[in-house]
C-alpha cells in the first residue's frame, strides 16, 4: 500500500450527517449534490464520506457518517444540509480502487500505518469518491481513503 502525507487546504463543503445504514449514501448524496447545483454554487470536485464509527462495531441503525461536497460560493445552512469550512490540516491518504463494500482493508492499513510511523489520528476516516458507480463498474471505483493527523515527536 502507498501512502503519502499531504496537506489540505481550507475547503468549504455542504454536508447532510445522518445515522443509520449504508445503503442511505448514495440518496444522500444526490440531495447534497442537488443543493449545491440549486443553488448555482460552483462544485470545486470533492464528493465526500467522514465515517465516525464503524459497521464493525455498531449496528447498522447506529452507524454515523457526513456526505458532502466542496463547492465555492455564499451560502448557508438549509434543511438538512448545511455548511462548513473544514480547516486546513494534514492527511495520510491512500488509494482504494474497487467496490465500496471492501475498502474496511484499507482503512485498517492506513490506520496501522499512522500509527506505525508515529502519526495521532486526530479525526475520522474520509473516503474521498474520484469517480462515479453511475459512470464506472464497482471494480473501476477510486477512493482516496485519509485520515487527519498530526505527527508525534
Amino acid at each position: 500500500m502507498e501512502v503519502e502525507e499531504k496537506r489540505m487546504q481550507n475547503t468549504q463543503v455542504a454536508f447532510i450527517r445522518y445515522r443509520g445504514p449504508y445503503d442511505k449514501i448514495p440518496e444522500l448524496m444526490e440531495e447534497v449534490v442537488n443543493w449545491v447545483m440549486n443553488k448555482n454554487l460552483n462544485m470545486t470536485g470533492m464528493i465526500y464520506g467522514a465515517y465516525f464509527n464503524r459497521p464493525d462495531d455498531v449496528p447498522p441503525e447506529e452507524l454515523f457518517y457526513e456526505i458532502g461536497a466542496s463547492f465555492e460560493g455564499a451560502a448557508n445552512d438549509e434543511g438538512n444540509v448545511q455548511v462548513k469550512i473544514i480547516p486546513e490540516h494534514t492527511v495520510v491518504a491512500t488509494m482504494h480502487k474497487g467496490p465500496y463494500d471492501q475498502v474496511g482493508p484499507v482503512i485498517d492499513g492506513l490506520a496501522k500505518y499512522a500509527v506505525e510511523n508515529s502519526y495521532d489520528i486526530i479525526g475520522p476516516v474520509t473516503e474521498v469518491y474520484l469517480n462515479s458507480p453511475m459512470e464506472v463498474e464497482p471494480e473501476e471505483l477510486l477512493t482516496e481513503v485519509q485520515f487527519p493527523v498530526i505527527k508525534i515527536g
